[in-house]
């Protein structure tokens, strides 16, 4: 069985091809020389985006389609970045411009509790659509740590193992809000693919 992957985050692919193996699925991409068209993220929760660009993928494509859609949420800014992660400060993916303005609107600020939140939708090309929510809680600290990961992991803080999401990247595969949101999937993927 073939499975498209709506995301043009070459990082993202790398990590859900990581988390989502399973013998009897194929994980298509862009990489694979599949061009699809770009999918306006207008939905005002993570449910709708995922769920949007998984369904019009899944058209687009006439294949079985996952999307994400995940960001960092920080209790002192009522929950921003949100749906906005990826464009926080303007420019989208700037990772370092979207780290610097959380940490200027985090100063002086004593609650650092922050989540990250990925909601995977698989979808059919008739239009039937299943998401799945996975979070994980951290802390959101001021100066990077870390190489791996990619977007908030240097500054997404993990008290129980003492160290950021970008410092541990096995570990990451496995308890990460995208790991559980996968794992989610998988666990339904038989009833869904019916």
């Amino acid at each position: 069985m073939k499975i498209f992957l709506a995301t043009g985050n070459k990082n993202k692919i790398k990590e859900i091809e990581k988390i989502f193996k399973m013998d009897n699925i194929e994980i298509l991409s862009i990489n694979d020389g599949i061009e699809i068209p770009e999918v306006v993220e207008d939905g005002d929760t993570f449910e709708a985006n995922s769920q949007k660009k998984a369904v019009e993928i899944a058209k687009f494509t006439n294949m079985i389609t996952i999307a994400d859609d995940s960001g960092l949420c920080v209790d002192a800014l009522d929950g921003a970045p949100g749906v906005y992660s990826a464009r926080y400060a303007g420019e989208h993916g700037n990772d370092l411009d979207n780290n610097m303005k959380v940490v200027k609107e985090l100063q002086g600020a004593e609650n650092r509790k922050a989540r990250f939140v990925c909601v995977i939708s698989i979808a059919k090309p008739d239009g039937e659509v299943h998401s799945f929510r996975g979070e994980v809680e951290g802390e959101f600290i001021d100066n990077p740590v870390g190489t791996e990961g990619f977007g908030y992991d240097p500054h997404f803080f993990m008290r129980e193992y003492g160290k950021t999401l970008a410092e541990i990247p096995e570990i990451k595969n496995k308890i990460s809000h995208r790991a559980k949101a996968l794992e989610k999937l998988k666990e339904n993927i038989d009833k869904i693919l019916k």
